[in-house]
Order: C-alpha cells, then sequence, then structure tokens
C-alpha cells in the first residue's frame, strides 16, 4: 500500500483522504494545543469553535482508516489557567458522537512543576491556581474493543504487560526538541505500541511533528504512515528514521530485511498558504 513507511508532507485532511479506508491498526497523535505555540506552518490561535470544528473533521477520518478494533490514542491536556478549556472533555465528546468506543484514558505525569510561577492568589483561598502536571491520552476502539491478529506477533513481556496496563504513567517529557514546540518523549510512544498493536500493525500519525511515532514504530517492527504540514520537521523526521536504521542493521539484520525503505513523498502540487492548520 502507498503511504507505508512513508514521510508524508502536506496538509493532514487531504493526505488522511488518500489513505485506503480500514488499513491502519493504530492511531497516536497529539494535535496543536490552539495555545499560541510556535509551530512551523500552523496558526495555533484559531477561534476555539473553528478550532473545534477543524479538528472534528479529523476525527472522522481517523476512524475512516482504522481497521476494525482499530485504537486511536489521543494525547491533550486541558490548556491556561485564566481562561481554561476543557478540551479533553470536548474532544472525547467529539470522537465519541462520530461512533467510537471511548476505552480508557491514561494519565501521563510529567512533573514539569519545578520553576513555579502562576501560584494565583498564594497560600490563600481567594484565587490560588491549580497548575496542571500531566496529560492525558484518550483511548478509542473502533466498532468492537478485540484487535484481531496473530499472537505470535504480540510481542510485550509479562513485566510490560503488568507496568503499561496501570493507567498513571510517569515519564518526563522529552527534553531533546529538534526544533518542535512540544515533542513526545519517546517512552509515551513505545508503551502505546506494543500495548495496543502487533508486530507488523501500520501505526498513523497525522500530526507527526519530528517523527517520534514513526521512530518508535519502526523501530518497534511496527509499520508507519507520518504526515505533517511542516517540511521542516518532516526533513527531521527523515533524518531520525535515517539514524534508527542505522542502528538497527548493526543490531538486528532481520529489522531491516523485514522494513521497506524509509521514503520522503514531498508536497508535489499542494498549494501552501503561509499559515496552514494541519
Amino acid at each position: 500500500m502507498e503511504f507505508i513507511n512513508e514521510i508524508i508532507c502536506g496538509d493532514c485532511l487531504r493526505r488522511m483522504k488518500e489513505i485506503p479506508s480500514n488499513t491502519v491498526h493504530l492511531a497516536i497523535t497529539s494535535p496543536p494545543y490552539n495555545v499560541g505555540m510556535g509551530y512551523a506552518n500552523h496558526n495555533d490561535q484559531m477561534v476555539y469553535q473553528e478550532y473545534l470544528s477543524w479538528l472534528e473533521k479529523v476525527w472522522i477520518e481517523t476512524k475512516r482508516v482504522l481497521v476494525s478494533g482499530g485504537r486511536f490514542a489521543l494525547n491533550i491536556a486541558p490548556t491556561s489557567i485564566k481562561n481554561f478549556r476543557p478540551i479533553h472533555h470536548d474532544f472525547a465528546n467529539q470522537i465519541r458522537e462520530i461512533g467510537m468506543i471511548f476505552r480508557t484514558e491514561i494519565l501521563w505525569y510529567k512533573q514539569t512543576m519545578r520553576k513555579r510561577t502562576a501560584w494565583g492568589s498564594w497560600k490563600s483561598p481567594s484565587n490560588p491556581h491549580i497548575v496542571p502536571s500531566w496529560e492525558y491520552v484518550l483511548v478509542f476502539s473502533k466498532d468492537t474493543w478485540a484487535l484481531e491478529g496473530d499472537s505470535s506477533e504480540a510481542d510485550i513481556s509479562a513485566e510490560e504487560f503488568k507496568r503499561f496496563s496501570d493507567g498513571h504513567w510517569y515519564i518526563p517529557p522529552e527534553t531533546n526538541r529538534r526544533g518542535h514546540p512540544a515533542p513526545f518523549p519517546e517512552e509515551l510512544i513505545y508503551r502505546l505500541v506494543k500495548f495496543y498493536t502487533y508486530r507488523g500493525n501500520i501505526v498513523l500519525d497525522m500530526f507527526g511533528g519530528t517523527g517520534t511515532v514513526a521512530v518508535v514504530a519502526y523501530k518497534t517492527g511496527r509499520r508507519f504512515i507520518h504526515i505533517d504540514v511542516s517540511e521542516e520537521y518532516c526533513q527531521s523526521a527523515l533524518k531520525r528514521l535515517g539514524v534508527a536504521q542505522s542502528q538497527l542493521q548493526l543490531q538486528f539484520d532481520w529489522v531491516l530485511r523485514e522494513q521497506p525503505t524509509v521514503k520522503y513523498k514531498a508536497f508535489e502540487d499542494e498549494v501552501r498558504p503561509e499559515r496552514e492548520p494541519g
């Protein structure tokens, strides 16, 4: 299938529409949070209802491309303190309304509160602030709870299974940003990929950034589809995959024999506005 193990640059909705239905086993993503972060090629300060409407279209495409029993792991956090928006609730409601099963939520505890500057009313009940030191990973399934697969391709260890099934995950945030304002730590993606997929399954990230989902999928013997609107991020992802490919060649010759060559699919005829969601 086209797109397998490819870095695809372009608008996520346009590119997702080119993926055949019922082909992806796991989608993992974290969309722009709409809080003014410095993403390349994206306006991160959309009108809130416009933002929700745009992402609802993305969720509909996500459901379409998933196989029956396929999973969608969505990383999101409540935003802001003064202008609090519970976008995790809004997204969960959207995804349930399009017919997906809400199977669980994982609490990703980041402990990022070493430098406190937002106490609110210090030592007073007048107006104290709660500063989130966590994010959510909301997990959904398409049609059914169970994902069919060859049991011999399940590669999670007993110890990993026990640890990952506890939904409170302490994982420090990624410190090597590679020019991206909010990259995934590899450990977060590793847990989701090992817990929810078989080897050889296809893993999609439609807001792929600098390629953490693609890299972890590749390292664990899965296939990937990476989409991002930024050519800069796509090139960074391609470089990371090249490093992973070299490392695996030194360690496990069988991995490279089974994995297709990583490709780069450019914008081609796509017209790109200066600031484009995706």
